[in-house]
């Protein structure tokens, strides 16, 4: 991290380690796993998603997503996506820590657990997401937990021990944006009273660069995004759209923004100004 860096900001922390860039990107859904590979790069990401249940680990031309993904470079946080059960879902969790403690990740115990309700939707089964979260935290998991954008749930999945919280801002892969500013803003006071460092990431639907921004801007502490990524017509590009738009948000979060007035403001003062009157 450089100096300026420092000045402007602290790192992002969960799982017991510490992070400069606060995006976290997915690697599904690319058209190749060369655009993949740059967009990750792009981004500047730390810390980058994989789902256990991929089908394809390997293209139609013989290559393997790993070959493409500096494992000493990222620190891979597994997911659960596709899974529908809570049982499913911390088999799934238990097998991408077998995969990552082979290839030595520091991301090994973490999982970024997602249990659906149905395929239409994408939204998190409560229920399930409870379940699996205490389960998965009492086998040693660092969870960062999926879930809606209600509070009461929030709450919840954090008092069960979940590393961090990431309620979604949409419907996954919608695009839609941050639908509901004030359900996000709600739990960040809730999650981070009497505890200020405490993870919220937004997840999920973000589209474009200015929703990364809005979410920044809100408070939170980091955002996870793969579609709006991987399904831009210039994937890299919005890629180096999507990291600097978590920079300006986080910024002006930090910054402290003026607040809005119905009235206009004048930028110079009034009192002082010197009156000319040609003649005089």
């Amino acid at each position: 991290m450089s100096t300026t860096t420092q000045q402007l900001d602290k790192p992002l922390q969960f799982g017991g380690k510490a992070f400069d860039s606060r995006l976290i990107v997915g690697t599904g859904k690319y058209r190749d796993y060369p655009t993949m590979e740059a967009a990750l790069n792009a981004s500047g990401a730390e810390v980058i998603t994989v789902a256990v249940r991929r089908e394809r680990l390997i293209d139609d031309q013989g290559r393997s997503l790993l070959d493409y993904i500096d494992t000493s470079r990222y620190t891979i946080l597994p997911n659960t996506a596709g899974c529908f059960s809570a049982d499913d879902a911390v088999r799934v969790a238990r097998l991408g820590r077998e995969i990552l403690d082979q290839l030595d990740n520091p991301g090994k115990d973490w999982v970024k657990l997602e249990v659906l309700a149905d395929k239409k939707t994408l939204l998190p089964d409560p229920v399930g997401t409870l379940e699996a979260t205490k389960e998965l935290v009492a086998d040693g998991f660092s969870v960062l937990c999926y879930t809606s954008d209600d509070p009461v749930m929030a709450v919840k999945i954090k008092e069960a021990g979940a590393t961090a919280v990431m309620p979604a801002g949409s419907p996954i892969g919608s695009g839609q944006g941050v639908l509901n500013p004030n359900a996000i803003r709600i739990i960040l006071e809730l999650l981070k009273e009497g505890d200020a460092d405490y993870p919220v990431i937004v997840d999920a639907g973000v589209g474009t660069a200015s929703d990364v921004s809005i979410a920044m801007e809100l408070g939170a502490d980091g955002v996870l995004l793969n579609t709006g990524i991987a399904h831009a017509q210039d994937a890299v590009r919005m890629a180096h759209a999507m990291r600097h738009a978590c920079l300006a948000g986080r910024y002006a979060y930090l910054s402290g923004r003026i607040g809005k007035k119905l009235y206009a403001t004048a930028s110079s003062p009034w009192d002082g100004v010197i009156s000319y009157i040609p003649g005089e």
